[in-house]
């Protein structure tokens, strides 16, 4: 007669799969890392764009996770000398690292948090380091993941422990955000618990039964895949779209320094419809996106990148639609902390090519 195994045996089994699933995505705080190799299978564009400005060296910095899943395409170009300029991508574990390259000159652009975007316009507005941001790349990542079939909207967390990380950052400001309009006060009707990484919620979510959680992508694809039951109930994104049909949910952005862009400006807007291209690339081939994403260590492994890619919403939103949506979103996190956003609402020459 075969024996179940004890859950707790059952439990440690999928958090050592997640743990090592997601490994890639909590380590990387050493120095920049070089974009590995790319297959060569997988090519964004089979000849070389035509060049109207002087080729330019563009160095970019860039973070691991879904806000570099759209430069792919444009690295990969790069990488076997198809690219129309010299970009030059290293990709970083923590915004920490990137920072004080951009302070001290030595990248020209940057893809970011977007909320960080704004606290980095207000330290350096007037400055030789100044910036503005020229795109937003991803929109919401976050999800509501839960182990049964019970949620359908926020509504059905009433009485619900959840657990989540970043308190104090955005997706607490966002997740509380939500549950007001749906009529839930997050300190009586709810119990929020964060907990300080992914894989402790990812752990809540294998040992208990019913139990809810507010997770990024690609967590979200690692999750669903390894606990069983486990399944994406809600897209914040569309739960964002429904509450605040003006803005937009925002994860990411690119930063550009505004000194940069001045001086090279043609090859800077160059580079827009490159990675505009690149964008296109990852949400229309995701099978080849996904290998070039493990391939320059965005994600720990293809598969994975490849079943993220749809819930990361990677995006290339410019112009004026760029401006709206994230004066909409800074909105929403000043309300809730005027410090997430550096103090106050970015001003109008924040906004790269958004005049009207």
């Amino acid at each position: 007669m075969t024996r179940r195994a004890p859950r707790r045996t059952a439990v440690a089994a999928v958090v050592g799969l997640l743990a090592g699933a997601l490994t890639g995505l909590l380590t990387g705080c050493g120095p920049a890392a070089e974009p590995a190799a790319s297959p060569t299978t997988a090519t964004p564009a089979a000849d070389p764009q035509p060049v109207a400005a002087e080729r330019t060296t563009i160095r970019i910095a860039s973070l691991r996770g879904p806000t570099t899943m759209g430069l792919v395409g444009l690295m990969d170009d790069a990488a076997h000398g198809r690219a129309r300029h010299d970009y030059q991508v290293t990709v970083h574990g923590t915004a920490d690292e990137v920072l004080p390259q951009i302070l001290q000159g030595q990248v020209d652009v940057a893809l970011l948090p977007a909320n960080l975007a704004a606290v980095l316009r207000a330290r350096t507005v007037g400055t030789p380091a100044a910036v503005q941001v020229a795109a937003i790349n991803t929109l919401g990542v976050l999800h509501v993941v839960e182990v049964g079939d019970t949620v359908s909207t926020l509504a059905d967390l009433r009485g619900r422990t959840v657990y989540s990380t970043g308190k104090g950052t955005t997706p607490q400001w966002v997740l509380e955000h939500l549950l007001a309009a749906h009529g839930l006060d997050p300190t009586t009707d709810l119990t929020v618990q964060y907990l300080s990484e992914p894989t402790e919620v990812a752990a809540r979510l294998a040992a208990e039964p019913g139990a809810v959680a507010v997770l990024p992508q690609p967590y979200v694809t690692v999750v669903t895949s390894q606990v069983p039951g486990a399944r994406a109930a809600l897209d914040l994104t569309d739960v964002w779209a429904d509450a605040e049909p003006s803005s937009q949910l925002v994860t990411g952005v690119v930063v550009v320094r505004t000194q940069f862009a001045e001086d090279h400006a043609a090859a800077f807007d160059e580079f827009l419809a490159d990675y505009a291209d690149s964008t296109a690339f990852t949400n229309e081939h995701p099978d080849d996106a996904g290998e070039l994403v493990a391939a320059a260590g965005i994600v720990p492994a293809a598969a994975v990148a490849t079943a993220a890619i749809p819930g990361s919403h990677v995006t290339y939103v410019d112009g004026p639609a760029m401006r709206t949506a994230l004066a909409g979103y800074y909105g929403v996190l000043r309300d809730a902390d005027p410090a997430a956003v550096g103090g106050a609402l970015p001003d109008d020459d924040f906004y790269y090519g958004a005049d009207d």
